[in-house]
């Protein structure tokens, strides 16, 4: 019975406060019978008794079986030619003895923390993945590599291979790094788990040039959405091709996409302006220019304005899984 119901009958009755309660007055009427003590179940004459229930847990704690689950504690007594109980029973003297649980020595699943990183400018977070293509014949597909900066979203660095593999990975994000002068403690470099990502080559690498690596949890696609997104963006458009020829075929159609992406593609997640704009500090030279034009076709036409225009800003910051607080420091 619950305590509004008690409150509400001697104020509108029990029919009026069941019915705005939506409870039967049958369910009211039966709590209010006193309900007699539940009677223990009789012990069936075929129970162990107590002095046997502690028996069979010395024998399922002692150091032979202690390892073991109750089935391969029963399967070997049986083999030893001894019978205590059966596998049932052992469970449930377990459970009196509160040691339900995995008895055996296995390894134990990592605990994966939730990435949390935040980029206030270009080259503090990189995001990077491989994704397939499709080569000259069904079956046969090349690996895209590609790693963009999640603050503006710019390509920093790209290549098409015809396998997946540490080395390439490794070669790819070396090339990256160099190009762009990474300094240790810089970078903040962001991927999934796969194989070439979790490698020990790519490791070595992250810790020699002092960068710091950043890994998704296991089947959670949130954890890389940049990297998702832009493959979303590159192998959608309109000219991409069903299959590629060759390697160099689909060489020269990404290395024209990739301009086309960096430096004329105005992306909506940055006020519109391009990656390659915000990525090398000429967001606020294009963003002023833009305001001159807004502000000449204000002051020609007030009257098609509910307000003076204000060209957007950028974001001052981005974030894979913002840490607790980001969200009110923007």
């Amino acid at each position: 019975m619950t305590a509004g119901l008690v409150s509400l009958i001697p104020v509108v009755g029990i029919a009026a406060a069941c019915a705005a309660l939506a409870v039967p007055r049958a369910s009211y009427y039966r709590g209010l019978r006193p309900r007699p003590p539940r009677q223990p179940p009789p012990t069936p004459s075929r129970a162990l008794t107590g002095e046997q229930r502690t028996d069979v847990l010395a024998i399922l704690d002692s150091d032979r079986f202690a390892d073991k689950a109750p089935r391969q504690v029963y399967a070997e007594l049986l083999d030893d030619g001894d019978y205590l109980c059966s596998v049932s029973t052992m469970y449930r003297i377990l459970a009196a003895a509160e040691q339900v649980r995995e008895r055996r020595h296995q390894r134990r699943l990592p605990v994966y923390v939730k990435p949390e990183l935040v980029a206030r400018v270009p080259n503090q977070v990189w995001s990077w993945d491989i994704t397939k293509v499709p080569g000259p014949v069904r079956g046969v597909y090349f690996s895209l590599y590609v790693a963009l900066d999640i603050f503006s979203r710019y390509v920093v660095g790209w290549t098409l291979a015809r396998t997946e593999s540490a080395a390439l990975a490794r070669a790819f994000l070396a090339e990256a790094f160099e190009r762009h002068a990474i300094r240790p403690g810089q970078l903040v470099c962001h991927a999934d788990r796969g194989t070439p990502m979790v490698a020990k080559s790519t490791s070595l690498l992250f810790a020699d040039l002092g960068i710091k690596q950043s890994h998704s949890r296991p089947r959670v696609s949130d954890d890389n959405p940049y990297s998702e997104a832009a493959f979303r963006t590159f192998l959608y458009r309109p000219e991409m091709p069903e299959r590629f020829g060759g390697i160099e075929d689909g060489r020269a159609f990404f290395a024209s996409l990739f301009d086309w992406y960096n430096e004329r593609h105005y992306h909506s997640g940055i006020a519109l302006l391009t990656p390659a704009d915000l990525h090398f500090g000429r967001a606020s030279a294009v963003i002023a220019a833009r305001q001159v034009v807004l502000d000449h076709a204000y002051a020609r036409h007030p009257e098609r304005f509910a307000r003076r225009p204000c060209h957007p800003t950028p974001p001052a910051a981005v974030w894979i899984n913002p840490p607790a607080g980001a969200l009110t420091e923007i």
